[in-house]
């Protein structure tokens, strides 16, 4: 029987007294190894102290509190009565280093009569009742006990051995490891001298482990301290936990696969709102289930026009979905007996089906007025296999296979011959038949487009061909009709639009929709009485759905302001002096060779009139056929510093300054010209100079280059663009240098075609000045967004190439190269610009002959007043050109 205590309140120790209890003579209630700890510190708000009394269990005195040299800071300030425990900030956790191993739980040796359940996790903190372990002969770990619960009687002590550790000689501490235990606790681990203490690897190392010592039954036991923790940096490393692995190493990325793991399969129909794109209806089908062909459902009434579709499956089903509760209202699983359904055509408040054994479906309108599949269909026919195209024009179907198309006339009697014609209409000249449209202001017309991108032409009411037009180098995949203009989706991914009411065809626009082919373009008429706006939708086979205005409102807005002009902007003629020469890399000495050569800048600026702008056109100014320097200058990095005269090469300077010099001794003394631009790509040579007094209105000036040699690597052969705006009209102007010889007119063309279409130069980003200064509907980026830029006056000179150098001879080597016509001028400017005249010029230093062309250009300038006025008028005009295509459409 344990003797009995009194417990008072917590209270602040004493620093005269040692604890004297024995094992076996310490109270029951008196153990802390099973304090249950709070979770969360209970701190009164406000704290107070009560002097120690006697009846507490003592420490020993502690040492002043000051700071030294050799001691460690002392331990903070004993808790206050009213405490649990003191609360002081969690340390950081290293979970890289030290694994959480939790504390094992001794088992008591006192005998009490009641067992607590198991107790909470012991706090990661110090209690302020425990002895700091920086403390001078503080005893091995004796803290003030807590009161506890009554435990049963467990008849067991520990034997202690002799401690072997002395404070004066080390500071190191010592820690023992714990092994986690799940099982039945274990009795107390015995180990002589030391304190069966566990440390919680989650604390950091920096802060005081949690120590208890072990009570023994002799006194001199009890004060024995504790190797001091104070000095964190001593401490040895945490022992890992048995069966814990901590590796360094990352893993093996030798074999890893960067392909992202996208689903290539899925079976849906989707059903989007093209008035701000939400996304109504997501059906799946089911595996194995494909939807393959679709189409709204007639409505009893306007209203109910777009509320349910009919869906055609690869496993001859037929779907009835309705749109606002994405759910399938209907379904004939037997309509077109396992056979894929590839078309569902609407012929007012009918629906035909087809399949791809050629069984055509009539489903008529029921008493409700619209078609269901609670029934089989009302007729059904049989038609050609291999369906390629097919459509309703008026009571008729339109049926293509190949380049063949037939006309059949389905009726829900059937009473009627079904097919219309004997023979199929062909056309030899043309290929495949791959889509077809009608136009609403030719009712009596049939367009169909072909694989080799033609366009025939057929009456619908004797089925005659009336004509077969090409319109495009690429496969037509689908054609639309709005108002006057066809809708072509072609094969490269870009639509075109072509006015047909003149003859021939005129491209109206023409841009890259898709990434991808396009599949289909369908123009919808109802978008004029439910959304305003006459809109064509596009699908491409990059599985992008694009709406595009129908009524090409900026473009019609631009072309009806370039033709007010005249009532918002000033106009005023310049002069132009353009040459073109392939030189063949000679020097400007080297026109000194003869009298002829060496007059001819000289006798060119004297005849020139004086213009207001002199533009020079060079090519090969370096001789391309030394390998050497080819090599270097394929190679030799551009150099980023220095000015343009220090990068510029010697050849390009020579003729540069001799130009200059040439224009301040021929030209009239009261004209000063002005060096605008040079540009330079090995062996093309742009030069171009300006009037003094037209220098101040030219502005935006840019220039770029496209290389066309070894595919587009090199600039052996390719182009120097430089554009610019004189008052607000924009110029460009393009020197170029393509491959030779007549087998390689291909490569002509196609360098041609990279240099216009290449977007070259920046973008004009005020929306007003594009359609003041460029036209195309272009931003200034290409070429043929440049109002003044393709026209050539008739040539009335002997070709200009090739010469024996030197003679008037034409070529008279192995090779003996055919004359041609290979030094041109092409402008192009909507009546802007005049050729005055078209000259070539007997210089024999090079195997070309220059020549030269003599402009009058029209430049504008706009005033901002006016032409708010007139934008304004645009807008008006507009609108009612807008209501009149929505009545026509209604």
């Amino acid at each position: 029987m344990a003797p009995s205590v009194m417990i008072e309140p917590p209270h602040s120790p004493p620093k005269h007294m040692i604890a004297k209890f024995a094992r076996d003579d310490a109270p029951s209630l008196l153990n802390p190894d099973y304090i249950v700890t709070p979770s969360t510190p209970s701190v009164p708000s406000r704290s107070f102290k009560i002097p120690s009394r006697t009846s507490t269990p003592t420490l020993e005195p502690r040492k002043s509190p000051m700071l030294t040299a050799s001691r460690p800071p002392s331990p903070p300030p004993p808790r206050r009565s009213g405490e649990m425990r003191r609360e002081k900030p969690p340390p950081p956790i290293s979970r890289n280093e030290k694994p959480l191993i939790p504390a094992q739980r001794r088992t008591s040796v006192f005998a009490d009569p009641i067992r607590l359940p198991e107790p909470r996790r012991q706090s990661q903190e110090t209690s302020p009742f425990n002895s700091p372990p920086s403390s001078p002969g503080s005893p091995g770990g004796d803290t003030p006990p807590l009161p506890s619960w009554p435990r049963p009687h467990v008849a067991q002590t520990d034997v202690l051995r002799p401690r072997k550790l002395d404070l004066g000689s080390s500071n190191a501490p010592k820690r023992i490891v714990s092994t986690p235990t799940t099982g039945v606790i274990p009795p107390p681990t015995r180990v002589p001298g030391r304190s069966n203490t566990v440390v919680d690897r989650s604390l950091d190392r920096s802060a005081p482990p949690d120590v208890r010592s072990i009570r023994t039954s002799a006194p001199a036991q009890a004060s024995s301290a504790l190797p001091s923790t104070s000095n964190p940096a001593a401490q040895p490393p945490i022992t890992k936990a048995d069966g814990v692995n901590q590796g360094s190493t990352y893993p093996d990325p030798s074999n890893t696969n960067r392909r992202a793991p996208s689903v290539k399969q899925g079976l849906l129909t989707r059903v989007w709102s093209l008035r701000d794109g939400e996304l109504l209806v997501n059906l799946a089908h089911g595996e194995g289930v494909k939807a393959t062909s679709i189409a709204f459902k007639p409505g009893s009434n306007v209203d109910e026009e777009g509320q349910r579709l009919w869906i055609g499956t690869n496993m001859g089903e037929i779907l009835e979905a309705d749109i606002a509760t994405q759910t399938i209202v209907a379904k004939k699983a037997t309509a077109h007996a396992r056979h894929e359904v590839i078309k569902i055509y609407r012929h007012y408040n009918e629906l035909w089906t087809l399949d791809e054994s050629g069984t055509l479906a009539i489903w008529g309108p029921d008493e409700d007025h619209t078609p269901n599949l609670n029934g089989n269909p009302h007729q059904t026919y049989r038609l050609p296999r291999t369906h390629a195209f097919s459509m309703v024009v008026g009571d008729l179907l339109w049926h293509a296979t190949g380049k063949e198309i037939r006309i059949f006339a389905p009726t829900l009697e059937g009473e009627t011959q079904f097919q219309v014609l004997i023979r199929p209409l062909v056309q030899d000249s043309a290929g495949e038949v791959t889509s077809g449209t009608l136009m609403r202001t030719h009712p009596t017309r049939a367009f169909f487009g072909h694989v080799d991108g033609k366009v025939s032409i057929y009456n619908t009411k004797d089925f005659s061909c009336l004509a077969v037009l090409s319109i495009s180098g690429y496969k037509i995949n689908s054609l639309t009709g709005v108002g006057d203009y066809i809708w072509a989706g072609f094969n490269n991914g870009k639509i075109s639009v072509y006015d047909i009411s003149q003859t021939p065809w005129t491209i109206k626009k023409e841009w890259q929709a898709h990434e991808n082919p396009v599949v289909k373009i369908v123009s919808d008429p109802s978008s004029c009485y439910r959304m305003d706006r006459l809109q064509v939708i596009s699908l491409g086979a990059d599985n992008v759905i694009r709406v595009w205005d129908g009524l090409l409102q900026e473009d019609w807005q631009e072309d009806e302001m370039k033709a007010q002009e005249a009532q918002y902007c000033d106009f005023e003629d310049i002069k132009a002096l353009v040459m073109s020469w392939n030189a063949g890399a000679p020097t400007p000495h080297s026109l000194r060779y003869a009298d002829q050569d060496a007059t001819f800048i000289r006798n060119l600026l004297q005849s020139s009139d004086s213009p207001d702008m002199l533009i020079f056109g060079f090519q090969e100014l370096v001789d391309l056929e030394d390998k050497t320097a080819t090599a270097k200058r394929f190679f030799k990095s551009k150099k980023k510093e220095g000015s343009d005269q220090e990068r510029m090469s010697h050849q390009y300077r020579d003729w540069r300054d001799f130009l200059m010099k040439s224009l301040d001794d021929h030209m009239p003394r009261h004209d000063l010209y002005h060096l605008l631009h040079t540009a330079t790509l090995v062996g093309l040579f742009t030069c171009i100079f300006v009037k003094s007094s037209l220098r101040d209105r030219i502005r935006n000036l840019s220039a770029s280059e496209v290389k066309r040699g070894m595919g587009g690597l090199h600039g052996n052969k390719g182009a120097i663009v430089v554009r610019f705006l004189v008052d607000d009209t924009s110029m460009c102007f393009i020197n170029c240098h393509l491959a030779a010889g007549q087998s390689q007119a291909n490569s002509r063309h196609n360098d041609i075609a990279a240099i216009l279409e290449t977007p070259l130069l920046p973008a004009e980003r005020d929306p007003n000045k594009r359609i003041d200064s460029y036209t195309g509907g272009g931003d200034g980026t290409l070429i043929l967004d440049h109002e003044l830029s393709f026209e050539e006056l008739p040539i009335k000179f002997a070709p200009t190439y090739k010469y024996d150098v030197g003679t008037d001879d034409y070529d008279t080597s192995e090779k003996r190269r055919s004359p041609a016509w290979c030094d041109r001028l092409l402008y192009r400017g909507r009546g802007r610009i005049k050729q005055l005249d078209y000259v070539r010029h007997e210089v024999r230093v090079s195997d070309h002959r220059p020549v030269t062309g003599r402009f009058r250009f029209t430049v504008k300038r706009i005033d901002p007043r006016d032409r708010a006025v007139a934008w304004m008028d645009c807008q008006v005009r507009f609108e009612d050109l807008r209501a009149r295509e929505e009545n026509n459409e209604k």
